[in-house]
């Protein structure tokens, strides 16, 4: 039952004025307070605007939150987000017409955005604010010099405050609905094939959801960047984290190349198979990503490897609201290796991803001001806000400082028109995941293990239930961080055609694009993948494998400076 909206802005801020709690009280330090915004100055608020090149959606501009938010800070910002191109695309028409927003994330195009002088070097403004000095070490900052020696974007991900606390599991995985692990009584699947014919065997039993509509027994994102879903997989069959372009040998520091791997070959000929069988969705090589997200909503689809991340806050949520939890339609983790090997996929500690992050575009009139807001961002009020929400409307605390949602707060919090009138995450600007400075309280839901628990769907508790485990990380389980080299995707995310690697990297992602699908769908398994053997292998893969090699052995050198 879908509940109506009844908050208003002037009653959430009048709400917000006196119910911040937990996080939001020690106040102070840089961590908790914010540093004064122009509202505590004429009470005017300042509107800036910022582009991110991903797709996203856009804040309602009467939106609840974001309203407290720029009364506490003085700042407004209005997002923009990528439609109908690529990042690069996106990029290169505002490096063409030299008119930029005030903030900016580039995804893969930020080499064009400082190529073109667009950037504002942050050097002489970061120890002005403390949330954002505070925000990395001297080491990470470091790690985030460009070749002319200075810092021009923040990574806005995977930063850990305090102590860990991770329920989800962010990154890539093999899914499966839990209606599919139920109707074989939760069996243990640890294997590539035990996988496929898990998917196989039900989809025989099962063509059909409660209504009749035809299930899609497995299904393949390969829009534009988000290619990941397909070509990614051998470095996770193998066992390795998601260094995206290659896999790393933690023995001998080695670069491997995972596109040419036997696990490579099991792999895509498994796909090969499947495909003939009619188990792999034939429109998975011309989809979109709203085609993907919005079969994935409909409950059709049974299983799928992707990120979290990409589906959980559209087609998780619309799962939840629509009701399809009730017949089992939600997505769990397994840790499918090729041949039941222990995965590295989910490691703890955080991430830096070096090679993108939010940036301040030459043409804001007022870098200060921007940073302020950034900086306020970080605050523990703030941040609250953002993810939390306000007090007594999107969530409670209990006796024991703990905060949590009720059953009604927690299936608005997944309503998509509710998000967008009342939630203000502000999602790509830098934050935090772990622990508040109270010691107690995540700094997101997602991360607060009794709320996380309590807030799933009655069909994946019943699968945790039968698993032993509590949390998607639990069903994945957890290793070690890898090395200072991790991830090997931050370099390569943003290689270019002016070195030989770049080149390589380039052709080698045109072939990839064109050979793979047609691998996939072949009569002739043996002959469709020699062919693409040929027409990678002439892209000349060894020079974009030694710079690799090269990036990789920096890092590792780079790090023993601060042992």
């Amino acid at each position: 039952m879908k509940r109506k909206r009844i908050v208003s802005v002037m009653l959430v801020a009048a709400m917000a004025a006196t119910l911040f709690a937990g996080c939001g009280k020690n106040g102070g330090n840089g961590n908790g307070s914010t540093q004064g915004g122009s509202a505590s100055n004429d009470g005017k608020i300042k509107e800036f605007t910022a582009f991110f090149a991903v797709p996203g959606s856009e804040i309602n501009d009467d939106n609840e939150v974001q309203q407290i938010i720029a009364e506490k800070t003085g700042v407004k910002v209005k997002e923009t987000w990528l439609t109908g191109q690529t990042a690069e695309e996106a990029i290169g028409t505002l490096v063409a017409g030299d008119e930029y927003p005030d903030f900016i994330c580039g995804g893969n195009g930020m080499p064009q955005l400082y190529d073109a002088g667009a950037l504002v070097a942050l050097d002489d403004y970061i120890d002005k604010y403390p949330n954002i000095k505070n925000y990395f070490t001297e080491q990470e900052w470091d790690q985030l010099r460009q070749d002319d020696g200075h810092i021009y974007w923040i990574p806005q991900f995977s930063n850990i405050k305090g102590e860990e606390k991770t329920c989800t599991h962010n990154d890539e995985a093999f899914w499966i609905q839990a209606r599919v692990l139920e109707w074989a009584d939760y069996p243990e699947i640890k294997t590539m094939d035990d996988y496929f014919k898990l998917i196989e065997d039900y989809n025989a039993a099962n063509p059909t959801m409660e209504d009749g509509t035809e299930n899609i027994p497995y299904t393949i994102l390969c829009e534009d960047w988000r290619y990941f879903c397909l070509e990614n997989a051998p470095q996770f069959l193998d066992g390795y984290p998601n260094d995206g372009s290659c896999m790393v040998d933690p023995d001998t520091l080695k670069v491997m190349d995972y596109n040419t791997s036997d696990t490579a070959v099991k792999y895509f000929k498994k796909l090969n198979e499947e495909y003939q069988k009619g188990i792999v969705d034939p429109e998975s090589f011309t989809q979109t990503y709203d085609e993907y997200i919005a079969k994935l909503s409909s409950g059709r689809v049974l299983g799928m490897i992707d990120q979290w991340w990409d589906f959980a806050y559209t087609a998780g949520d619309a799962i939840k609201s629509a009701g399809l939890d009730e017949q089992g339609c939600d997505y769990i983790p397994l840790p499918v290796t090729i041949d039941g090997r222990k995965n590295q996929w989910h490691n703890s500690g955080g991430v830096l991803n070096s090679g993108d992050g939010l940036a301040i575009t030459k043409d804001c009139d007022d870098v200060e001001a921007a940073l302020q807001f950034v900086d306020d961002l970080l605050s523990e009020e703030i941040h609250n806000l953002r993810f939390w929400g306000v007090e007594g409307v999107d969530y409670k605390v209990g006796d024991d400082g703990l905060f949590y949602r009720t059953d009604e707060q927690r299936l608005q919090a997944a309503q998509a028109d509710y998000k967008a009138s009342h939630a203000c995450s502000y999602s790509y600007f830098p934050q935090y995941d772990g622990t508040c400075d109270d010691g107690l309280n995540a700094t997101k839901p997602s991360g607060q293990a009794a709320e996380f628990f309590d807030g799933l769907n009655e069909d994946v508790k019943k699968a945790f239930l039968a698993y032993g485990v509590e949390t998607y990380v639990e069903m994945l389980g957890t290793s070690e961080a890898p090395g200072p080299w991790y991830p090997m995707w931050s370099f390569s995310n943003n290689f270019t055609t002016d070195t030989e690697g770049g080149m390589a990297w380039n052709k080698i992602s045109e072939v990839k694009h064109e050979q793979l699908p047609q691998v996939v769908m072949a009569k002739d398994f043996d002959s469709a993948w020699a062919t693409y053997m040929d027409a990678y292998n002439a892209c000349n893969p060894d020079a974009f494998l030694s710079e690799l090699q090269a990036e990789l052995d920096k890092r590792v050198a780079d790090a023993a400076k601060y042992e």
